[in-house]
């Protein structure tokens, strides 16, 4: 199985990098891939932590509890100096914590991440939780 899902053939702003999406969960994927489609959003949608090095951009959406994926998402920031939204179950206070101390720049509890999804594919964001 492929850990890269090719970029929506839907995009209208093709001249601006795609939107990264490191989500391994199927329901999640789906459904960020189909708000992205709707609103004309470029993604790359990834599976593996790994493949995230291979990758540029300006933007990255993450779920914070994959494992390997919050080291992954950090060490992007750093190397492209993008910015990282990330999803995280709110009972996890621990995962939630490390993510702003590697300077996640928001991190929202999964509820919060499916309300906002629609400002989120904009890049219109705040952290809550």
């Amino acid at each position: 199985m492929s850990s890269q899902v090719p970029a929506s053939s839907e995009a209208t702003n093709s001249g601006s990098p795609p939107l990264l999406v490191l989500v391994r969960d199927l329901l999640f994927s789906s459904r960020i891939r189909s708000a992205a489609k709707l609103r004309g959003v470029d993604i790359v949608l990834l599976r593996e932590p790994a493949k995230l090095a291979d990758h540029a951009g300006r933007r990255l959406i993450v779920d914070l509890n994959q494992n390997g994926a919050l080291d992954a998402a950090a060490a992007w920031k750093l190397r492209t100096g993008g910015a990282v939204t990330g999803f995280v179950s709110h009972v996890d206070r621990a995962t939630i914590g490390r993510a702003r101390s590697l300077g996640i720049d928001a991190v929202l509890p999964r509820s919060v991440f499916v309300e906002r999804l629609e400002q989120i594919l904009r890049g219109d964001v705040e952290s809550s939780g």
